[in-house]
C-alpha cells in the first residue's frame, strides 16, 4: 500500500499580497458570514473585478470554504469573477438597460453604436432594468446613470470620467424635523400612543403591501408580534421589476418618511434590528441613506433599534422576500420553500416583518392624519392611493400618485398628459413584466389589487408600461421572457428550463400556441416562487389579446 506524501498543502494557496489587500479593505468590518456580500462589494469597488487570488484570500480571512465564497460571488450579476489567467475586464463599464421601456426607446441601437465609438478601455454591457424607466433609454457609466442617454452624452461622461452618481436634492434630516418629522416616533416611545392603536389605524386604513403581494399591513404586524422575540424587520428596496422606479423616487426625495415608518413598525411589533436591503443600481440612494441614517442615529442614540444597510448585487430574484433574506445572510439569493413563512422563521431564523419601502412610507401619514386620510381615496369602490410608475409612450412619464381603482385610460389622460404625438394607445403592462399585458380595449379596468386577475394579469407594484400602435406586443413579451430567463435563480427546473425553452418558440414567425400553453402551465404549476409562476403571463396575454401578431 502506497503511503500518502506528508507535508503537501491541499487546496488553494493564499497569496500574501492579496491577503494584505483584503485585510486592509475589511479592517473595519466584522468577519461574519452575513457580511460576505458586503466584503465582495468592497473588493469589486476597489479593483473593478474579483480575482481568484482575492476570493481565496477572502475565504481565508472570513474562515469560509473557498467554494462557499465562489458560489456567492458567481451568483450575482454585478460581481465580475475572473478565473486564474483570464483577462480582467476593462477598468470602466458602461451598462445599457435593455428591458421593456428602454428597448422601446432605442436601447439596442444605442448599444451597437457605442460599441463602434468607445475605446478598448471601456466595456459595453447590456443589462436588465436599472429602475429609471421614465427616462429611457438609460446608460450607466460606472455608477453614474445617464437619463435619455445618447451617444454624445455617454461619450462625454466617459471622457470626463464622470463615474459617480449625482446626488439629487432631497428632504434631509433637519428639514424633515422642521416639518414635524419624528414627532410621531417620539410620541410612540414616550407612551402617548399604544402599539394596539397604531396597528388598528393601519388595519382601518386598508393599507396593503405595496411591493406586489398586497397583504394587509396591519394584519402582518399582528402576526409577527405573536411570535416570541427577538424579532427583526427587513425592508425590501430591491425593486428590479421592469417598469418599477417608485421606491427610488421616494428615496431620492423624502428618505426619512420611510425611515420613520420603519422605526414605528419596529416599536409597534417589538423589533430589535432593522435590515434595509437596497438594490445595487441605486448608488445615489445608497449615499443618501448612509448619510441620513448616521444623522438619525446621532439624534436618537438611546431609543433607536440597530439599523443595517445592505446592498444587493444585481439579482431580480432577491425581490422575493425569502430570497432577499438569504442574500442578507450572505448567501445566494435562492427562494426558500414554505412553510415556514418568514413571519415565523425569517432572517437569521427569527420572526421577521418584511415590508416594501413604499408601504412604510405611508405609516406616518396614516397614523397622524387618521385611517380615513388614506382610505377616503379611491374609485370604483377601491380604497387608498397608489404610486404608479408610468413609462412608455406617454407625454409625462414618472411616478404619479393616483386613487386606487383608477383606469388606464384615466391615468393616461389625467396624469400623463395623453399619448405621445403620433402614437395611438395599443396596450399596457399594468404590473411590470411579470404582470402580463392588456389591450387598449380593456383600458377601462380598475387598477388595483384583486381586479385584474380574472383577465390574466395583476397590478403588482403598479409598474405601468404603455405601448402604442408603433410597438409589437409579441416583441415586448419576448423581451420579458428573455429577462426572466436571465434572472432565474436556477433552483427549480420548470423556471430554469421553461424560460429558456420558451424563447426559441417565441422567436418563431408563427407560435406553436398549444406547446407554449403546455409549457406555461407547467411553469405556473411547478415553479417554487413567483418568478417562474408569473413568467408565462406576457406570452399568454399575447395569445389571448393580440392573436393577430402570432
Amino acid at each position: 500500500m502506497n503511503k500518502k506524501k506528508l507535508g503537501k498543502q491541499k487546496g488553494r494557496l493564499v497569496d500574501s499580497e492579496a491577503l494584505l489587500e483584503v485585510q486592509k479593505l475589511l479592517s473595519d468590518m466584522p468577519l461574519r458570514k452575513d457580511m460576505l456580500i458586503e466584503a465582495l462589494h468592497l473588493i469589486q469597488d476597489e479593483f473593478h473585478y474579483l480575482s481568484a487570488k482575492h476570493l481565496v484570500a477572502l475565504a481565508h480571512e472570513m474562515k469560509l470554504a473557498h467554494a462557499e465564497v465562489f458560489e456567492v460571488a458567481t451568483f450575482y450579476h454585478h460581481f465580475d469573477v475572473i478565473k486564474e489567467n483570464d483577462v480582467p475586464p476593462p477598468p470602466l463599464t458602461v451598462r445599457i438597460c435593455d428591458s421593456l421601456t428602454c428597448e422601446m426607446s432605442g436601447a439596442k441601437e444605442l448599444t451597437e453604436s457605442l460599441k463602434n465609438v468607445l475605446g478598448e478601455g471601456v466595456r459595453i454591457q447590456p443589462v436588465p432594468c436599472v429602475g429609471r424607466c421614465q427616462n429611457a433609454p438609460v446608460a450607466v457609466v460606472g455608477k453614474n446613470p445617464l437619463d435619455l442617454a445618447t451617444i454624445e452624452s455617454v461619450q462625454n461622461a466617459v471622457n470626463k470620467k464622470e463615474v459617480r452618481p449625482e446626488i439629487p436634492e432631497y428632504v434631509g434630516f433637519s428639514q424633515y424635523r422642521d416639518t414635524g418629522g419624528y414627532q410621531l416616533f417620539q410620541e410612540c416611545n414616550s407612551g402617548k400612543r399604544t402599539a394596539e392603536s397604531v396597528i388598528d389605524e393601519l388595519k382601518n386604513s386598508g393599507l396593503r403591501g405595496l411591493g406586489g403581494a398586497g397583504f394587509p399591513a396591519g394584519s402582518k404586524w399582528e402576526i409577527v408580534k405573536r411570535f416570541s422575540g427577538p424579532r427583526l424587520l427587513a425592508v425590501n428596496i430591491d425593486e428590479g421589476e421592469p417598469g418599477t422606479f417608485k421606491d427610488r423616487f421616494y428615496l431620492e426625495t423624502d428618505p426619512h418618511r420611510f425611515l420613520e415608518g420603519s422605526l414605528i413598525a419596529a416599536w409597534a411589533v417589538g423589533i430589535d434590528e432593522i435590515y434595509i436591503y437596497l438594490r445595487d443600481e441605486y448608488a445615489a440612494a445608497n449615499e443618501i441613506l448612509l448619510r441620513e441614517i448616521k444623522e438619525l442615529q446621532s439624534a436618537f442614540p438611546d431609543i433607536l433599534p440597530q439599523i443595517y444597510l445592505r446592498r444587493g448585487a444585481g439579482a431580480y430574484i432577491c425581490g422575493e422576500e425569502s430570497a432577499m433574506i438569504e442574500s442578507i445572510e450572505g448567501k445566494r439569493g435562492i427562494p426558500r420553500l414554505r412553510p415556514p413563512y418568514v413571519a415565523e422563521v425569517g432572517l437569521f431564523d427569527r420572526p421577521t416583518l418584511e415590508h416594501n419601502m413604499e408601504t412604510l412610507h405611508w405609516i406616518r401619514d396614516i397614523v397622524e392624519k387618521g385611517a380615513k386620510s388614506f382610505s377616503s381615496h379611491g374609485r370604483r369602490g377601491r380604497k387608498g392611493l397608489r404610486a404608479f410608475s408610468v413609462s412608455g409612450r406617454v407625454q409625462k412619464p414618472g411616478v404619479h400618485l393616483a386613487p386606487a381603482g383608477i383606469s388606464m385610460l384615466e391615468l393616461i389622460d389625467e396624469y400623463c398628459g395623453g399619448m405621445l404625438p403620433g402614437h395611438s394607445f395599443y396596450g399596457y403592462f399594468p404590473g411590470g413584466a411579470s404582470g402580463g399585458m392588456l389591450p387598449a380595449s380593456l383600458g377601462d379596468l380598475p387598477l388595483d389589487f384583486d381586479t385584474l386577475q380574472e383577465h390574466g394579469t395583476f397590478i403588482g407594484s403598479a409598474a405601468v408600461i404603455v405601448f402604442s400602435d408603433q410597438d409589437s406586443a409579441r416583441k415586448l413579451a419576448l423581451n420579458a421572457m428573455r429577462f426572466f430567463e436571465h434572472e432565474s435563480c436556477g433552483q427549480c427546473t420548470p423556471c430554469r428550463v421553461g424560460t429558456a425553452k420558451a424563447i426559441p418558440l417565441m422567436e418563431q414567425k408563427t407560435w406553436n400556441k398549444s406547446l407554449l400553453e403546455e409549457l406555461s402551465q407547467t411553469m405556473e404549476d411547478a415553479s417554487i416562487c413567483g418568478l417562474g409562476q408569473a413568467a408565462p403571463n406576457p406570452l399568454r396575454c399575447v395569445m389571448k389579446y393580440f392573436p393577430q401578431e402570432v
